[in-house]
């Protein structure tokens, strides 16, 4: 069985779906790998360390595919590589199913088996496939890095004998595993950090995490989550009663990290222009919602812009800022998918379709789209 790992194309991203840990891994299923040329550079693993790992090293993207059993990558792929997989392959990588309707239907035209690793299933038995969460754990990292790199002041207290220097204030709005490392990152270096979001069980995170919940907490918000652990629409009332609070205490904030993403629907406005407004000149916003439209309507994706004294970070890809880890923990997801796949004493792919998570995460099989959120 061979397995090909292609170099990512798009603009920015550094990525790589394999690691020389993961290759040697993966021979250990009883597959043979080949590994496009220069797929490991941008994060900094070369050809050599792949060769040593068990990899054989092809030329280009077409002789990597070339009889390919089970294809993965970062990003998507492009036409001339799906052009060039073998009918009833198998391609694992994050698909962007919603956003990227026309790459869907080529690799079902073609015949395809294609797996989104964005539908993994959040069960407990899934945990180690997580993509969503191993790289969203790096973006709230990197989210406060950057911010820390660009705001004009120190984040820690100091105490000097020329005079005290205050902490920063950091503002985290929405407490999923981004915003959680965001919030620990933040305190790790000082600053005084306070969070928001709309699901009770996320006051005693925040709290543990010793940081400053920000919500307007009344009967309607204790019964604000589901029993799966999702948000329930708020009233028009309510809302604008926590509209008010949050716009109260950003014009306090030096550092604002805003993390809530909509699956498939533009991103929610969090920070209005008008709060924008109302903020300390020098201050930061790190908008991790950039690529799907911002949590403020002032960002630019990919851009870093500066308005009413406020600079407004719209990087759409902060993982790939990190790309030696968030590669090494998206190509472990990937191995501990594909395990799933593989009967190692027979050297094939067994696929168990009865097996929620292979079902929950499969787009298309055989060409058919399956997923139910995007059939019609």
């Amino acid at each position: 069985m061979k397995l090909a790992v292609l170099k990512e194309r798009r603009p920015g991203e550094a990525r790589v779906a394999a690691t020389p840990e993961t290759v040697k891994k993966l021979k250990g299923l009883g597959l043979e790998i080949a590994l496009e040329t220069g797929a490991g550079a941008g994060a900094r693993f070369s050809d050599s360390e792949y060769e040593t790992a068990g990899a054989v090293i092809a030329p280009d993207a077409a002789s990597a595919l070339r009889d390919a059993d089970i294809v993965f990558k970062v990003r998507g792929p492009e036409p001339d590589e799906i052009a060039g997989m073998k009918n009833g392959a198998v391609y694992v990588s994050l698909l962007a199913p919603y956003s990227e309707r026309p790459t869907i239907e080529q690799l079902a035209a073609h015949g395809v088996t294609a797996f989104a690793m964005e539908f993994i299933p959040r069960i407990s038995r899934a945990q180690s496939m997580d993509v969503l969460s191993s790289q969203a754990n790096l973006a709230g990292y990197k989210a406060v890095i950057d911010a820390a790199a660009t705001f004009g002041r120190a984040f820690p207290m100091m105490m000097t004998a020329a005079g005290t220097i205050a902490p920063a204030r950091a503002f985290i709005m929405g407490v999923g595993v981004a915003g959680l490392q965001a919030i620990a990152t933040a305190r790790r270096l000082g600053a005084i950090v306070s969070a928001t979001d709309v699901r009770p069980a996320t006051k005693e995170q925040v709290e543990s995490l010793g940081a400053t919940f920000v919500a307007v907490i009344d009967d309607e918000f204790k019964q604000a989550e589901t029993a799966a652990g999702y948000a329930k629409p708020m009233s028009p009332e309510y809302q604008a009663k926590q509209a008010a609070l949050v716009a109260e205490h950003i014009k306090k904030q030096d550092i604002v990290i805003t993390t809530a993403l909509i699956p498939g629907r533009k991103a929610p406005v969090l920070v209005t222009e008008e709060m924008m407004a109302t903020m300390k000149p020098g201050s930061v916003i790190v908008d991790l919602a950039a690529e799907q439209g911002g949590n403020c309507p002032l960002t630019r994706a990919d851009e870093v812009v500066e308005a009413h004294g406020v600079t407004i970070m719209g990087y759409t890809n902060l993982p790939s800022r990190l790309a030696v880890d968030s590669s090494s923990l998206y190509a472990r997801n990937l191995f501990n998918f594909v395990a799933l796949m593989v009967d190692k004493k027979a050297g094939a792919l067994a696929l168990n379709w009865d097996d929620e998570i292979v079902k929950g995460a499969a787009v298309m099989r055989d060409g058919q789209i399956v997923h139910p959120s995007l059939k019609g």
